[in-house]
């Protein structure tokens, strides 16, 4: 049990007060006395719970060196104390033999007193807690160890590596044992570095070596580009040095790839033989044009860089300009649509514009391409002209010739979604049949049953279904679709008069 404050002698009430751990043994090999800071060391409450004696203590408790191993009985800091051996700065680990639940760390020393005959009277031990320093020092090699950065730790005193991290053997090809205890100067981490002589400068001082690019030797004799710098720091008692390192070869290896493909991507750009654009998406701000788009609109390069589409209004105006620059904002993309584009000197061409979204550098991009088909428009503008004069007479006008006329405006053409024959009526199918026969709205009507003006109506309604506003338009969409095919007329049988 415990003493109290009066019955401890004035040396114990000083000894209790200290913050070191006390632990008094004497010559029968028991436990004399021991202060509140060694009974809390070892997480008990008096010396009976310590073990009593010092068989009782290596019975109740497992000491092992910090390398995991176990101390002999004989080199328990007790027997050595006991017999008259003074030592200092004895670091072990405390263990409970049942639960292998640590209790710490804990670095010792021995404190022999004699008598006035120089025999030993008090033997103590002198107990110092170093669990909080060792654990930091455990979380630190967990850490040194699991970083991936490479990284490897030099001792100031004499300039040795004393640890290396499996990032730094991975980066080099270097064993462990061919690093460790080896001098700074025979594997040289600043030697190729950018700034050399600062590095050498600050690693001599102790301090900080600012990032820097360097050639590190590696264990096959190359070099390998990295960015390196030193941190200051202490490991135990000794002032060390951290270096850690950056790999630029997998950034390098990127980078290049990077301007190759930059350079291909410009190569294409620049000879394309359409018009194309790159436009920055949120502002519709033109940041490049190709050659074959300055020679379809008059533009020079210099002179449309940074000015926003709106203003040149290469797209149109109006609503139709205003839906498909919506969709390009809204989406990143455009299908092939119709377009009519200003050019420099006021003329205006009609041009198919496609649009896609492409990220160049850290900006969202808008790569436009246009194809010129004005010469198509006025193809199928002449066509539709040339089949409306003829519509004006339409009993002559044959199936085949519609049906090659149709076949002409759906060259070069792309099928685009639109109005289909089912979704009209039975009826208005069967007038758009007749009429893409090129039957007028009285011959129409007499072969169905029905007043012209009724014709007239179910042909208004088609109009607005599918969107046409010509007879000749009408007959080329419903030829395009199948309709209107006419049946061979029969040959009347001749009678013989019988007179």
């Amino acid at each position: 049990m415990p003493q109290s404050p009066a019955e401890r002698t004035p040396l114990q009430q000083i000894i209790a007060a200290l913050p070191e751990g006390v632990i008094i043994v004497n010559h029968e090999k028991t436990i004399e006395w021991a202060n509140q800071a060694a009974l809390d060391m070892h997480a008990v409450h008096s010396v009976i719970e310590l073990g009593g004696t010092i068989a009782g203590y290596q019975a109740r408790f497992e000491l092992r060196y910090r390398d995991r191993q176990l101390l002999p009985a004989d080199e328990y800091p007790m027997h050595r104390v006991l017999a008259g051996e003074t030592f200092t700065d004895l670091v072990v680990e405390v263990i409970r033999p049942g639960n292998k639940q640590r209790h710490g760390i804990h670095r010792i020393r021995s404190l022999v007193l004699t008598d006035p005959r120089q025999r030993p009277d008090c033997l103590a031990l002198i107990i110092d807690d170093e669990t909080p320093q060792f654990d930091a020092e455990d979380r630190f090699e967990r850490a040194f160890q699991a970083n991936p950065a490479p990284a490897i730790i030099a001792r100031l005193s004499d300039m040795r590596y004393v640890k290396v991290n499996q990032g730094f053997l991975e980066l080099t090809g270097y064993p462990q044992d061919a690093l460790i205890g080896r001098s700074v100067h025979e594997i040289h981490v600043l030697d190729g570095a950018l700034r050399r002589d600062l590095a050498i400068e600050r690693l001599h001082a102790g301090s900080t070596i600012p990032q820097m690019e360097a050639h590190l030797r590696v264990a096959n004799g190359a070099s390998k580009m990295v960015i390196v710098a030193g941190q200051p720091l202490e490991i135990g008692d000794e002032d060390c040095m951290l270096f850690t390192f950056a790999d630029l070869h997998p950034r390098k290896q990127a980078e290049d790839a990077l301007r190759q493909s930059e350079h291909r991507f410009s190569v294409a750009f620049r000879m394309a033989p359409g018009p194309m654009a790159i436009i920055a998406r949120d502002s519709l701000r033109l940041l490049d044009v190709n050659d074959a788009f300055t020679a379809a609109t008059g533009w020079r390069r210099e002179e449309i860089i940074g000015r926003a589409e709106a203003e040149l209004r290469l797209w149109g105006s109006g609503a139709a300009r205003d839906e498909l620059v919506g969709l390009i904002q809204q989406t990143g993309h455009l299908r092939p649509t119709d377009i009519t584009c200003r050019m420099k000197d006021g003329r205006t061409a009609d041009f198919l514009l496609s649009a896609d979204t492409v990220a160049i550098g850290d900006e969202h991009c808008v790569l436009s391409v246009m194809l010129d088909i004005t010469e198509r428009k006025q193809t199928e503008a002449e066509l539709l002209a040339a089949i409306e004069a003829v519509m004006q007479d339409t009993s002559w006008f044959g199936q085949k010739i519609v049906e090659k006329l149709a076949s002409l405006t759906r060259h070069g053409t792309s099928e685009s979604p639109g109005p289909k024959v089912s979704d009209l009526t039975p009826r208005a199918r069967d007038v758009l049949g007749l009429v893409a026969q090129g039957l007028s709205d009285d011959v129409i009507a007499a072969r169905i049953g029905i007043s012209r003006n009724t014709v007239r109506n179910h042909v208004s309604a088609i109009y607005r279904a599918l969107g046409v506003q010509k007879r000749s338009a009408l007959v080329v969409w419903a030829r395009e679709r199948g309709l209107g095919a006419q049946e061979k007329p029969k040959l009347k049988q001749s009678r013989t008069r019988v007179r």
